[in-house]
């Protein structure tokens, strides 16, 4: 596996424990629909939040959540639009976004709620 690929699964593997840590339900991993792919779903009260994990070896290039570009955004709405009506779920939905860098040996972790809004 190429290491920017591990690097992505070791970003949202922290993604997880990091939600789990912080009072979240992981309901899906990796959902896809069309050419969407959720990262991670998960639930906090009455919430639903999108979450798309951005993991980066370096912010020299910019921070990770600049990579959420428009045509994603709309991907990822399409996707959570069919999976709330597949599943008759009755919640507010929310789209995040865990930015994660590696700094050394360390990763540093910054969730941003309501990175985006849809419309």
């Amino acid at each position: 596996m190429a290491s920017h690929n591990e690097l992505g699964k070791k970003g949202e593997q922290l993604a997880v424990d990091f939600l789990v840590e912080n009072g979240y339900d992981i309901v899906e991993r990796n959902y896809r629909f069309n050419k969407a792919e959720v990262d991670i779903i998960a639930q906090k009260k009455d919430i639903l939040a999108i979450i798309e994990v951005k993991t980066r070896s370096t912010a020299d290039f910019g921070n990770p959540q600049d990579f959420v570009k428009p045509k994603q955004i709309k991907n990822l709405v399409k996707a959570v639009d069919e999976y709330v009506t597949v599943n008759g779920l009755d919640v507010e939905v929310r789209f995040d976004i865990i930015a994660i860098v590696k700094e050394k040996k360390e990763f540093k972790i910054e969730h941003l709620e309501d990175a985006f809004y849809f419309f």
